[in-house]
């Protein structure tokens, strides 16, 4: 099922905590990690940054961006370095790669060959973050080609996962990427379906039972009523489930701002690690 996991990393303590689901998933998988870094583009060639060195007096410019770019390569070469060691002491064969560009797009362009990203629920420039869901970590859920893992701020083995089933198209494919997971890894798995009328999730839960008879796993069906993204949410800390399978984003930005995203929600204000899928 997963056999190459991409991982960005940046040095920042949320992704540190990515890393170590990344390692956790490659030593049960026996997948091969690529630890990727990319320099920030933005932060080397835009305008604040030639704004602030024009009106500090640098007329060098470009010999002050280049001593930036320098440096900032370096710091990913370390990084890169110290993944590597890592991977090498825990037996995990890995790869590397340093980029410069977006830091969403080019994991996102990178993520194509892949078949998982992990990624932190923030990143290094966390403080210019708006609300609880770093901006880059936004902009990759929403752009990835492939499923993505985003991960809370510390590392818990995974024993108790969780899978938000309603009964479409991106539900089914969290049902798929949740059975396939969970039978590799033999743990329980538990699925929950939240809507207005009891009778309709107990008919979308029956959907996921047929399915998951093929599997052989050991299987919870809960069925809730109420808004979903708070009854989700709500499962998750008081049933203890360290890991949520969730579609991904079901509409358009535009309605997606009037009506409310149930998945940017639960990705915001989940305390375990949300594997995002298409």
């Amino acid at each position: 099922m997963i056999k190459h996991i991409l991982v960005a990393l940046d040095g920042s303590e949320h992704v540190r905590a990515a890393l170590q689901y990344a390692l956790w998933l490659a030593e049960r998988f026996r997948a091969q990690l690529y630890g990727l870094h990319v320099i920030d583009i933005v932060s080397l060639e835009g305008p604040f940054f030639q704004d602030v060195s024009g009106a500090l007096g640098f007329e060098p410019y470009f010999d002050i961006a280049g001593k930036v770019r320098d440096a900032l390569h370096e710091r990913g070469r370390l990084l890169l370095e110290e993944f590597t060691a890592t991977c090498r002491t825990r037996g995990i064969p890995c790869q590397t790669g340093l980029v410069t560009g977006v830091v969403a797009n080019e994991i996102c362009e990178q993520a194509r060959t892949t078949d998982l990203v992990v990624i932190g629920h923030r990143g290094v420039h966390e403080q210019f973050s708006t609300g609880l869901l770093g901006g880059t970590a936004e902009s990759v859920t929403r752009k990835s080609p492939r499923p993505v893992l985003v991960s809370p701020v510390q590392f818990r083995p995974i024993t108790h996962p969780l899978l938000a089933y309603d009964g479409s198209q991106r539900a089914s494919a969290a049902l798929h990427s949740a059975s396939e997971f969970c039978a590799a890894l033999a743990l329980p798995l538990t699925v929950v379906s939240v809507t207005t009328r009891e009778v309709q999730a107990h008919k979308v839960l029956d959907e996921a039972r047929r399915y998951l008879d093929s599997y052989g796993l050991q299987v919870t069906l809960l069925a809730l009523t109420g808004y979903p993204h708070q009854q989700i949410i709500a499962c998750l800390h008081e049933r203890g489930h360290d890991l949520l399978f969730i579609g991904a984003y079901g509409h358009s930005r535009i309605i997606e701002m009037v009506l409310g995203s149930t998945t940017e929600y639960v990705l915001r204000n989940a305390s375990c690690p949300v594997f995002l899928t298409r």
